[in-house]
């Protein structure tokens, strides 16, 4: 593509990686087959490829963007499919990032949108707020549910949490590990479900692995709402706490939409002197929690073993940390018989705020999803993502459970709360 920036908008290294990703884009059109909104929609508009067209006529023009635009921006999914079927190589989420940014400082949206932006821009990165919510939504869970919009869907998805508990619980083998890592326990999964934190600990403890934590947002949902100040001060904050430890040798999470969104921390400061190299040289210490896991076997054990599991990988695994095919491959080495889910790479419409955002479109992505997974009978459907988890649960699904409680139920863990 053609592009038009002026040498001012150039010298800002953000609209100069999003130009480098337009002049890749040769407008071919296979991206659209990958897309979830456009293969919904039918709308151009609601596919990459027109988005591509909208955002760069936005940026260009450096003006207020209008309803239209924000409106198909806003129902981005952001899931990559488009990145990783691109033949040219087009970098999608960059031009996502700096259209997204833009609309954040130039768009005057409705107060209702405001206000539920904000909510879920102040209330879910922090850990005391997210728990208080959820007990909130949970006491008023029969009026609260019922709600129509975004709020009804804050409502519902805070109902789904699991039971309260501690995040972390220390192994008896962890107390001489061979290697340390630092563990991000995040900001939603202690509040929804903290079972996932305490079982990525244990299968990492039986690796020899020992976990510290490293508390703190990775900034991931306020940097997807184009909240870039926001976003890059939880990066400060994250980079300067895994620097003082020390005998840690890579950081991890058990969210895979998380752990993606550390991987980029690089693109975050994009020309900064000071923290551009510290964002590197973080981002190269970044494991996923199925390559850390994959490093060993745990001994075998007499656990049960052999349920028929859907494997639906998110698309932060697919398309972010590239890690899917390890997840699986942890689940049939633990002994279960694992089915990929048909159209795995349709995103299930979670993708972090966005089934708080667009509840309409996650909704019926939703189904797809189930629909998908109902197809391979399966006892249980296996994800690795906090918000997959709980956007697919419900009673119309099958148990969701996350690969880090199946691993570690397979090695004599406790039998993960979902599966009864």
């Amino acid at each position: 593509m053609r592009t038009a920036f002026s040498p001012a908008q150039l010298a800002d290294p953000v609209l100069a990686e999003a130009e480098r990703n337009l002049r890749a884009c040769v407008h071919c059109g296979i991206c659209t087959a990958t897309c979830p909104t456009y293969v919904l929609l039918g709308d151009e508009r609601d596919g990459p490829r027109g988005r591509i067209v909208m955002m760069q006529a936005m940026l260009e023009a450096d003006a207020t963007p209008s309803r239209e635009t924000v409106t198909h921006v806003d129902r981005c999914l952001s899931c990559l499919a488009c990145r990783s079927a691109c033949p040219s190589g087009v970098d999608y989420a960059r031009l996502a990032d700096a259209a997204r940014a833009h609309i954040e400082a130039r768009y005057a949206r409705p107060p209702g949108e405001r206000a539920t932006r904000w909510l879920v821009a102040r209330i879910l990165p922090r850990p005391g707020l997210a728990r208080a919510a959820v007990a909130l939504a949970r006491f008023f869970a029969p009026l609260a549910t019922r709600l129509p919009g975004s709020l009804g869907a804050l409502a519902r998805t805070a109902a789904k949490a699991g039971a309260p508990g501690a995040t972390c619980v220390t192994d008896a083998a962890n107390a001489a590990p061979a290697r340390r890592v630092a563990l991000m326990p995040g900001c939603v999964e202690p509040a929804l479900e903290p079972a996932i934190g305490a079982a990525a600990t244990r299968v990492l403890a039986r690796r020899g692995i020992g976990t510290e934590a490293l508390a703190g947002c990775c900034g991931a949902l306020a940097h997807h709402l184009g909240r870039r100040v926001d976003a890059r001060a939880a990066a400060r904050r994250v980079i300067a706490a895994f620097e003082t430890m020390a005998q840690a040798e890579a950081v991890t999470i058990a969210a895979t939409g998380c752990a993606a969104h550390l991987m980029e921390y690089p693109h975050l400061f994009a020309g900064d002197p000071e923290w551009a190299p510290r964002a590197r040289a973080f981002a190269a210490k970044v494991r996923d929690f199925a390559t850390l896991a994959a490093t060993a076997r745990a001994p075998a054990n007499a656990a049960p073993r052999g349920p028929r599991i859907a494997w639906a990988a998110p698309c932060s695994m697919q398309n972010g940390t590239r890690t899917a095919g390890e997840g699986r491959a942890l689940l049939e080495a633990a002994g279960y018989a694992v089915a990929d889910v048909p159209e795995a790479h349709f995103c299930c419409g979670s993708a972090g705020s966005y089934s708080l955002l667009q509840p309409g479109i996650a909704t019926a992505l939703r189904a797809r999803k189930l629909a998908n997974a109902a197809a391979t009978a399966p006892a249980a459907i296996a994800t690795a993502n906090i918000g997959c988890l709980i956007h697919l649960r419900g009673p119309d699904a099958p148990p969701v459970v996350h690969l880090a409680e199946l691993i570690d139920w397979s090695e004599g863990g406790p039998r993960p709360r979902a599966m009864g």
